[in-house]
């Protein structure tokens, strides 16, 4: 029988004797949930945990893209589609996209994610050609402007490789790899890190009725399949960061099971980064059918994440998260 392991993670400066740090960072933990397909959760003390599943659990993550992960990052989205689901056309212009840019910078973002097309439910495929002429020169606008990591978001090696030359940092590919076969040769050739996710079908038909056994186990198994793929093909895990992808093949209960187990995925060795913005369950559960105004939302959900452990939240509304998790912070200790 196969067990997994999830920290109940916990902060503060007063710690037990025998409490073990989280990935290197400030947060802790006592007690694990030990997790087994067809059988009941139990909690136990860490002290159980086999040394090979605690070890990952515990080992510092190493920096990525020049990000420290033993602290909390903003990834700002930067979307140049005229049809993402709740920016679609706001920074499809370059000067546009680049003032943009700015404005996240100033506010506090941490790192720039910036995407050419479009993943939202029901999403058609754009061409090679229109993606890169959408990513690249702002892409370029925004390195010569500011030092700040940039991560490009894509499923394709052309579409990486021209955002690489224009000053890209990171490969972040909602399809975990699966995609285009060539794109992990690249991204070990050049050395760079990349984002791995999870996602259920392709973006036209990923919510029609996505289906799993035990989602957060389901999860958790093809992201372990995707890093040992990337390992393979010469990334290293040091390079590897995990997102869970939510709202990617996934109902609210689904997504809701992520977030409630989020901690989970620190088993992988890698660091995880959560991307909830503006998704459609913030707008059901927080009863907000308007995508820009689910801020709150967002934030509450990134907050928690934050919470237990995840070390980068993508957002779209930077300027409110920076100042929550300020607040957040201070208010932790």
């Amino acid at each position: 029988m196969t067990f997994y392991y999830r920290p109940l993670v916990q902060h503060g400066a007063a710690r037990p004797a025998g409490a073990l740090q989280l990935t290197g960072g400030p947060l802790w933990f006592t007690h694990v949930e030990a997790l087994a397909r067809g059988r009941a959760p139990q909690v136990i003390p860490a002290a159980e945990v086999p040394d090979h599943d605690l070890e990952p659990l515990t080992a510092p993550r190493a920096p990525v893209a020049g990000l420290s992960m033993d602290r909390p990052n903003v990834m700002g989205i930067l979307n140049t589609t005229p049809d993402s689901f709740s920016d679609g056309g706001r920074h499809h212009d370059s000067d546009a996209a680049l003032a943009g840019a700015r404005a996240m910078i100033d506010a506090g973002a941490d790192i720039l994610d910036i995407g050419g097309e479009s993943t939202r439910p029901g999403a058609a495929p754009v061409p090679v050609e229109q993606e890169i002429a959408r990513t690249a020169p702002v892409i370029a606008a925004i390195r010569r402007d500011s030092n700040i990591p940039i991560s490009i978001d894509t499923r394709k090696a052309p579409v990486a490789a021209a955002a690489l030359q224009a000053g890209a940092d990171l490969v972040n590919d909602v399809a975990g790899f699966t995609f285009d076969a060539d794109l992990a040769p690249l991204c070990a050739a050049r050395g760079v890190p990349v984002c791995v996710m999870h996602s259920q079908g392709k973006p036209e038909t990923m919510q029609d009725d996505p289906r799993y056994d035990d989602v957060l186990l389901d999860v958790y198994d093809f992201l372990a399949g995707r890093i040992a793929a990337l390992e393979a093909q010469g990334i290293p895990r040091s390079r590897i960061v995990t997102d869970p992808g939510i709202g990617f093949g996934k109902t609210r209960e689904h997504n809701l099971s992520l977030l409630r187990g989020l901690a989970l995925f620190h088993g992988l060795g890698c660091p995880v980064l959560l991307g909830v913005s503006r998704k459609k369950f913030i707008g059901t559960i927080g009863q907000e059918p308007r995508h820009e105004a689910r801020a709150p939302g967002s934030i509450a959900v990134g907050l928690a994440g934050f919470a237990q452990g995840a070390q980068i939240l993508r957002v779209h509304d930077v300027p409110e998260t920076a100042q929550a998790l300020r607040l957040w912070q201070a208010a932790r200790g």
